[in-house]
């Protein structure tokens, strides 16, 4: 186990933080782009009231809307463009894990020349990456991907299918303003796909990584447990303030760097479903939710020590020895089912995919990002059969 860490975010967590968002902008800038998504935050009233906080504050706002579920480099080329017509000096995200990734590239691609595509990982040579970016506030809406305190963001190319990711510090935000109560008016749907997103951010380190790191195992389990019993009461009652507080802080935790540091684990779940919803255009945590529980059973038969220890310690289950095959699958299998218990789907035939492009999601996702043998990273390295196998065990 060796890591560094490093995350200079500072957090604002607290019902009714949304009204402080104009004192914590007018400390980074004076003119803001507003980057929201689909119309969610205006019909909630959230855009009207953050526009007020920063008026007040003496912020000016433009604003770049209409950012996609799966967001898309002309949206961030869009939104660079108007940040600099507009002489604008900060980005204020106001939304989903969409929202916060598009306002992450707008803010590096503000000074950059060239295409912002070009810092999006996509087996290119040599990706650019940004060393600096507009600071970027962001104001999350949803519980799911964590993106309001990591350097990552993911990006779609909808001309060439592609989806992937870029990874800078300059892209870290400066200030993460979190109020759980902006979380409350998510629909049934979107909180069950985003508990699932929650959940695979740690279980990707935890089954991925090196060996050794028992710390973080059991951070892992504890957001795991936390977004199982408290995402069943959001779903159960979406406004249970202390419900919606509890997943939210699963969610930020999840992906901050914390929980994975010194796991060194890849991503492969991510990447698998990085190329399924650039094809299809799926929800990102719909995708995650079929993709998990059959990459667990594919890797289980690889390495069933972690898996039987995430049955026992999740699941209460009593494995013979650390090499029980059943009992690991048995782990997986409740953990299949509480995923289907929530709502989210767990075949790719409930999103409408079929088989027929299946070693072309494998050859796509595998020249994306490959090891130097030409394997997809994680414990263990995929061949381009070996996520076709996946995939069709997901039918």
């Amino acid at each position: 186990m060796k890591f560094e860490y490093y995350n200079p975010t500072r957090l604002i967590f607290a019902a009714g933080a949304l009204a402080r968002l104009g004192e914590v902008a007018s400390q980074h800038g004076k003119r803001a782009l507003l980057v929201t998504g689909g119309g969610s935050v205006k019909r909630s009233g959230v855009f009207d009231r953050a526009v007020a906080s920063l008026k007040l504050a003496g912020v000016s706002t433009v604003e770049c809307s209409g950012v996609e579920p799966n967001p898309r480099i002309t949206t961030v080329r869009r939104g660079a463009r108007i940040a600099r017509d507009e002489g604008c000096d900060v980005i204020i995200a106001l939304g989903g894990g969409s929202t916060m990734d598009a306002a992450k590239v707008m803010a590096a691609a503000f000074y950059y020349d060239g295409d912002p595509w070009d810092m999006i990982y996509h087996g290119q040579p040599k990706p650019y990456v940004p060393t600096r970016a507009l600071p970027v506030i962001t104001v999350p809406t949803l519980a799911a991907t964590g993106s309001e305190m990591n350097m990552g963001s993911v990006i779609s190319n909808e001309e060439t299918k592609e989806k992937s990711f870029v990874q800078a510090k300059c892209l870290y935000p400066v200030i993460a303003l979190v109020d759980p109560e902006l979380t409350m008016s998510v629909p049934q749907d979107q909180t069950a796909y985003g508990i699932c997103d929650i959940i695979t951010h740690v279980t990707e380190g935890y089954f991925n990584g090196v060996d050794g790191t028992p710390i973080q195992d059991r951070f892992a389990e504890g957001v795991i447990l936390t977004a199982m019993e408290y995402g069943l009461k959001a779903l159960e009652d979406g406004t249970n303030l202390d419900a919606r507080a509890q997943v939210q802080w699963a969610s930020i935790v999840a992906l901050n760097g914390w929980v994975n540091a010194g796991t060194n684990g890849g991503f492969p779940v991510h990447m698998i479903e990085h190329t399924l919803s650039a094809y299809h255009d799926i929800t990102h945590g719909a995708g995650l939710s079929v993709v998990n529980p059959a990459w667990m059973r594919f890797a289980a038969r690889h390495r069933p020590e972690k898996f039987v220890q995430f049955a026992q310690r999740i699941f209460g289950l009593k494995g013979k020895g650390p090499d029980d095959l059943a009992c690991a699958m048995e782990g997986i299998d409740r953990f299949e089912g509480f995923l289907r218990s929530t709502g989210c789907p767990t075949r790719l035939s409930e999103l409408k995919i079929g088989d027929e492009l299946m070693t072309q999601y494998a050859s796509e996702t595998v020249r994306i990002i490959h090891d130097d043998n030409g394997r997809l990273p994680g414990r263990p390295p995929m061949s381009e059969s070996d996520i076709v196998h996946v995939l069709r065990s997901a039918l």
